[in-house]
């Protein structure tokens, strides 16, 4: 078990993109969270197989303990290491969120994962594994589908950012066609970041807290009212992690409304909240928490967000794949 790390620490590591994901490739697919449906993972892999890739579950993938969970957290916390030190496995696919991941923290082996750097996908409730990882190591990790969710569902992954996220070390580009439309205009660089805005929030004051400085801050969310979205935004203002953010972009929020009140609340709410940020602000990249065509973003990497005329994110890794051995 290494130490957790400082925002010191964080700011000193260079960010490293994995190996891209090719044909043919191994994927092992681990359950940090809650437990699911047995045949919805079945649905994910033959997903993942049409993609040309082999999928492979975790030896406690299908377990449960408890109420929600599945496995305990030793279990959970097996799978994620055997996946990380097996070098056959070109990546880690979670099969879904729920709760329970931050209880996995305080035994990651953060020196294994720095000497085996490969993809790892998940969002949700894995927000929490995602961002220290990344603070933690500087590995590039990815905000998307997972397996028994978006890949066991019909058109629940969007194919083409699936792709240029994980198997090209090209700048790639979203706008408009991923749902991204502009709130507040202007133009920022920096680390594309977040995730889960209630996870991302409820790391605050712990010693995984979340990163922030010299971010395009991405927030997204499920179900949760606009009044609760102010709430932690002012939490995270408050707690000084909007200070250096660049500019921020907000998920599809889904279901995230008050009930009586019209759908554009929450974009008001946003631009009040936000009236003395000074960055780019958009709204609505279907990365995360969707309905459909689950976008996969890259956290970690440098990006642009310009809202000057068409919304626009764009990705430029700074430094090439780890390719690894193959």
């Amino acid at each position: 078990m290494s130490a957790p790390s400082t925002a010191q620490d964080a700011a000193v590591k260079p960010a490293v993109l994995p190996a891209a994901l090719r044909a043919g490739d191994a994927v092992r697919l681990i359950s940090p969270a809650s437990w699911f449906d047995p045949n919805k993972v079945q649905q994910g892999m033959d997903s993942l197989r049409d993609l040309g890739l082999q999928p492979q579950l975790g030896t406690h993938a299908l377990a449960r303990y408890g109420q929600y969970s599945a496995g305990t957290p030793a279990q959970r916390l097996e799978d994620l290491h055997a996946a990380f030190s097996d070098a056959s496995v070109k990546a880690i696919i979670c099969n879904r969120g729920g709760y329970g991941s931050v209880e996995m923290l305080n035994g990651l082996d953060l020196d294994l994962i720095r000497r085996n750097p490969k993809i790892f996908v998940a969002c949700s409730d894995i927000t929490s594994l995602e961002t220290y990882i990344h603070d933690a190591t500087g590995l590039a990790v990815f905000h998307g589908p997972m397996a028994a969710g978006d890949f066991a569902r019909d058109n629940g992954v969007d194919i083409a950012s699936w792709q240029a996220a994980l198997s090209q070390n090209l700048p790639w580009q979203l706008g408009p066609e991923a749902g991204l439309r502009t709130l507040k205009p202007g133009r920022a660089q920096g680390k594309f970041y977040g995730g889960c805005l209630s996870m991302l929030v409820a790391s605050l004051g712990t010693p995984y807290e979340i990163q922030t400085a010299g971010t395009i801050l991405f927030l997204e969310d499920i179900g949760v009212k606009p009044y609760q979205i102010d709430r932690m935004l002012l939490q995270l203002r408050l707690a000084g992690k909007l200070a250096d953010v660049r500019g921020i972009v907000f998920g599809a929020m889904l279901d995230c409304v008050q009930p009586g009140n019209a759908d554009e609340l929450l974009d008001a709410v946003l631009l009040r909240v936000l009236a003395d940020f000074s960055g780019p602000v958009a709204i609505g990249l279907r990365s995360g928490h969707v309905l459909e065509r689950n976008i996969t973003v890259p956290i970690g990497v440098e990006s642009e967000l310009d809202l000057t005329s068409t919304p626009m994110l764009r990705f430029q890794p700074s430094v090439t794949f780890n390719q690894g051995p193959r």
